[in-house]
């Protein structure tokens, strides 16, 4: 009998992006949950995007997985929810990095990066409501502000 491969882990994550100001310092947050186990991490850049944090957590959430996973992503994003489901991002990249034959796609270096993770884990995004009855969404979005806070004082 053929040995079977190791299923690979089913994780769950939430991120969130924010930005004081548009541009301004921003932050992000994210919650990776594997059974009963959360792990959060965060992080800030003084002079950045909303829609760049947003994309800077789910990368770093996936850049924290030490292994290839299973993921369900859960964004309050729909730039980045329907660039990937809706394949736009991969239209993209495939013209170049523009949106249209004048016009750049934006943070073309952070979508590279998430495409990269994409070949790696089998990802599956979610769109939920922001600010709204999603606990960890909640949770992502109060450490992306603590970390603003941290570098605006």
């Amino acid at each position: 009998m053929a040995e079977s491969k190791t299923a690979r882990k089913a994780i769950e994550i939430y991120t969130d992006g924010a930005c004081s100001g548009n541009p301004g310092p921003g932050g992000w947050g994210a919650v990776l949950c594997y059974r009963d186990v959360k792990k959060e991490i965060s992080g800030a850049e003084p002079g950045t995007t909303n829609n760049r944090m947003e994309l800077t957590a789910v990368i770093s959430a996936l850049e924290a997985l030490k292994e290839p996973c299973d993921v369900t992503l859960y964004s309050d994003s729909r730039y980045i929810v329907d660039a990937v489901t809706k394949r736009w991002v991969y239209k993209w990249r495939d013209a170049g990095w523009m949106r249209t034959k004048t016009q750049p796609a934006l943070n073309a270096d952070l979508w590279q990066r998430l495409l990269e993770l994409l070949e790696v884990h089998n990802v599956s995004f979610t769109w939920v409501k922001g600010h709204a009855e999603n606990e960890l969404n909640n949770r992502c979005d109060e450490l992306a502000v603590r970390r603003i806070k941290e570098i605006e004082a």
